[in-house]
């Protein structure tokens, strides 16, 4: 056994999976042992090959490998989670699970030609109100790399996980993405948290249509999947990156609390009078401070106060006030 795997429950092992060129460092890759048919991953981790490299020999420490990986169960779409996984199924035969919604955005993804995108990105940030060199660096923001694995299963909320000899419940979680998904090992107690709880850190929340119109709240449904996880029998979170740690609910609390003294921050700014979205975004509170953010960091701090302005205004707090640019105001 490396550093870089423990046994963190009765047959499941953390493999830690280099996340390169991310403040992160890693991925938490759970390896579960599934009777004869070999593991069971949950997550895969970023499509690299020092990260496959990392995985092969976290699996050759339990005593398997990629090619006896059963299936892989994927939290969500992003890449440090999903990156890996057509690899893996290259590798081994195996399954690929992802939620639903996740798999839009997959199909999405696949199919998106870089130029309409970014075209379209840029007339939204104009109209989000954007300065100049900001829409000229559009194309900047929006990833590149290759396409996401296309899903075999697609997860059902509630269902039951093909696991020989676990009980591993799928709970729809969204609201980091549209179908970001946690597992309960009923049989241990423990909740694979994915990005949705986490310890020291809160998950991005942003919105996928695009951060000014549309009726989705993905800030109200990730606050509604605190609280749906918080009532589940666990106390143990095993997520996938940082470390495991006990206290599911409290830490559930925690992040909640952190997005609502945001959404009071933006009301506060609006009380001075209407702002476009990136006249809000630049004055919220950021981890690094907005002057230091690159422009991707930009693009997802840009969606975040984009999902807390979509909650506001979805439940009557805020109102929209101007079209060309968008702007909001107090209700």
């Amino acid at each position: 056994m490396t550093d870089a795997v423990v046994a963190e429950a009765p047959g499941v092992w953390s493999i830690r999976v280099p996340f390169p060129d991310n403040p992160l460092g890693y991925t938490l890759v759970y390896a579960l042992e599934a009777g004869a048919g070999g593991p069971v991953l949950v997550d895969a981790g970023w499509d690299d090959p020092v990260s496959l490299t990392a995985l092969e020999d976290g699996l050759a420490a339990i005593g398997t490998s990629v090619s006896d990986v059963h299936a892989v169960l994927v939290t969500h779409h992003h890449p440090d989670h999903h990156g890996l996984a057509g690899r893996i199924r290259e590798l081994s035969g195996c399954r690929v699970a992802l939620h639903a919604e996740d798999a839009k955005v997959v199909e999405m993804v696949r199919t998106a030609e870089r130029g309409p995108w970014t075209k379209r990105y840029k007339a939204l940030l104009e109209l989000c109100g954007a300065p100049a060199e900001a829409v000229a660096s559009a194309g900047a923001a929006i990833p590149q790399g290759a396409k996401p694995a296309v899903p075999d299963v697609l997860i059902e909320d509630g269902a039951l996980m093909d696991v020989p000899g676990r009980a591993l419940r799928a709970i729809w979680t969204p609201g980091h993405s549209p179908g970001h998904t946690c597992f309960h090992l009923e049989d241990t107690g423990e909740l694979l948290t994915g990005d949705h709880v986490l310890p020291g850190i809160t998950p991005v929340v942003t919105v996928y249509d695009d951060h000014v119109a549309g009726t989705s709240d993905p800030l109200g449904d990730f606050l509604a999947s605190l609280h749906k996880v918080s009532r589940l029998p666990t106390t143990r979170a095993l997520p996938a990156h940082r470390a495991p740690f006990d206290g599911v609910a409290a830490r559930a609390a925690e992040i909640a609390e952190h997005h609502e003294r945001r959404l009071a921050q933006i009301e506060e700014q609006l009380a001075a009078g209407p702002k476009t979205l990136w006249a809000i975004a630049e004055r919220m509170e950021w981890n690094k401070g907005w002057e230091r953010l690159d422009t991707f960091a930009r693009h997802l701090a840009l969606g975040e106060a984009g999902s807390h302005l979509r909650h506001l205004a979805v439940t009557g707090r805020v109102r929209l006030s101007s079209t060309e640019p968008i702007e909001f105001s107090v209700a």
